[in-house]
């Protein structure tokens, strides 16, 4: 008897899949992917707490790079970066910055826990609210120059030069500052380009911003002021989206919206979409919600704070929004939950084999409510025709040392001028550089 031509079709499409190498469901860990299986929210009285203390690097102590790779120290000594950006010549800045004195996590009773917990994990430090430069003239992987490059700012975070001007997302404005190319120090004041959204309540400080590839635009990331709208609805007002500026007119809009945390951008080198890596929200359980890597779509809604990962409503948001909910985007592949993703850049470098060309590198900074934890390592995720196309991979670990404390946390990622991958490490005070070893 003949198979129905629909069962046939079925049959045929997965042997298709399982002979070309495609990657299914299974491949997955839980909470990773294009589509992750959700469990059911949990609600306890208290949230999970599992800070891992903050014991940074010791003399001759590094992180564990992947197989084919090695990994030396860019710089150390560094003061909390956070932040990186890469320049023309070859320059590397590193924005070196914490939360601003004025932060809503000092207030009230839980923001006092929270500042408390926060110390331990070597995130509550006063912040040195500047941007350093490093330079390796030699090209021996190790940064022999270092110099303040711009100070006295206000918690500075994103960077970006457009032509010979650059610009830096302090938590509250962005400021321009003329470039010259080679120069160690900017002598030249800045001047405040536009205000961003800030006041007594800034939950997640860090801006962000990218330039368009025509330099005519900038693309600021803000987020929310609370964990799930508990603060009121009024007080997300301009946050939890990523803002369009255009340079000239300094006019701007949202981009998009719904977006609880979102932190790394870059513009995908195939499709030249723009990506980003958000921060979801607490509390709803060990493995929820996911963080994720997203295309930002112009207009387009990603649920926060009435929905997550789609259309699962939070119940916990009242009143809801179920025409926003309808609406809402989802993401294109989630990163695990409370792993705090923040830094993303795609690959577009030489150094690395060919595979990871066009694929995304990922700093997950490392949970402080999962049990176990979560993050605290650099992971790659590869694409083909602009979309990702398999599982995470470890690229930088070893930030976790086997007693359970945090020698690094990785933050911001880039990709240097010779092709290796840079990544900031705020906990272990350095800035890490992977490239493929000598054969």
């Amino acid at each position: 008897m003949k198979k129905p031509v629909k069962e046939l079709a079925h049959v045929v499409a997965i042997a298709l899949l399982l002979t070309s190498g495609a990657t299914v469901a299974a491949d997955y860990a839980a909470g990773f992917g294009p589509n992750p299986e959700l469990p059911a929210p949990h609600k306890a009285l208290m949230p999970t707490v599992s800070i891992a203390p903050a014991k940074p690097w010791q003399q001759g102590e590094k992180p564990d790079a992947a197989a084919g790779f090695n990994v030396t120290a860019f710089a150390a000594g560094l003061d909390h970066p956070r932040w990186l950006a890469t320049l023309p010549n070859g320059d590397v800045l590193v924005a070196e910055s914490n939360a601003p004195e004025q932060h809503d996590e000092s207030a009230g009773i839980k923001g006092f826990v929270m500042k408390k917990l926060m110390k331990r994990a070597g995130a509550a430090v006063a912040s040195p609210n500047r941007i350093v430069l490093l330079r390796d003239a030699d090209g021996d992987g190790v940064a022999e120059t270092r110099a303040v490059f711009i100070d006295k700012l206000h918690s500075p975070f994103g960077m970006a030069l457009v032509g010979d001007e650059l610009y830096v997302a302090d938590t509250d404005a962005i400021m321009r500052f003329k470039y010259e190319s080679g120069a160690t120090h900017i002598m030249t004041p800045g001047e405040k380009f536009m205000d961003l959204p800030a006041g007594p309540i800034n939950h997640h400080w860090t801006k962000n911003i990218i330039a368009s590839r025509d330099g005519k635009k900038l693309y600021v990331t803000v987020g929310s002021n609370s964990n799930a709208a508990e603060n009121g609805i009024d007080a997300e007002n301009g946050r939890a989206a990523i803002m369009e500026v255009d340079i000239d007119t300094k006019q701007s809009r949202l981009f998009a919206t719904g977006l609880r945390n979102p932190n790394g951008m870059s513009w995908q080198p195939q499709s030249g979409a723009l990506w980003t890596v958000v921060n979801e929200r607490d509390e709803l359980g060990n493995d929820l919600v996911p963080d994720y890597l997203t295309s930002v779509k112009d207009g387009g809604f990603y649920g926060w704070p009435y929905s997550y990962y789609g259309q699962h409503v939070d119940e916990r948001v009242k009143p809801q929004r179920a025409d926003l909910v309808e609406s809402a985007i989802l993401p294109d592949y989630a990163l695990g939950a409370h792993t705090a993703s923040l830094g993303l850049t795609f690959y577009d470098g030489n150094a690395f084999p060919e595979r990871y060309r066009n694929g995304a590198f990922i700093g997950q900074h490392g949970s402080w409510n999962r049990k176990p934890r979560s993050g605290y390592k650099v992971v790659f995720v590869p694409f083909e025709n602009g979309k990702p196309a398999g599982p995470p991979e470890d690229i930088l670990t070893g930030f976790l040392s086997p007693d359970g404390h945090a020698r690094g946390r990785p933050v911001g990622v880039a990709v240097d001028h010779a092709g290796g991958l840079l990544v900031a490490d705020d906990v272990g005070n350095a800035v890490w550089r992977v490239a493929p070893a000598a054969k």
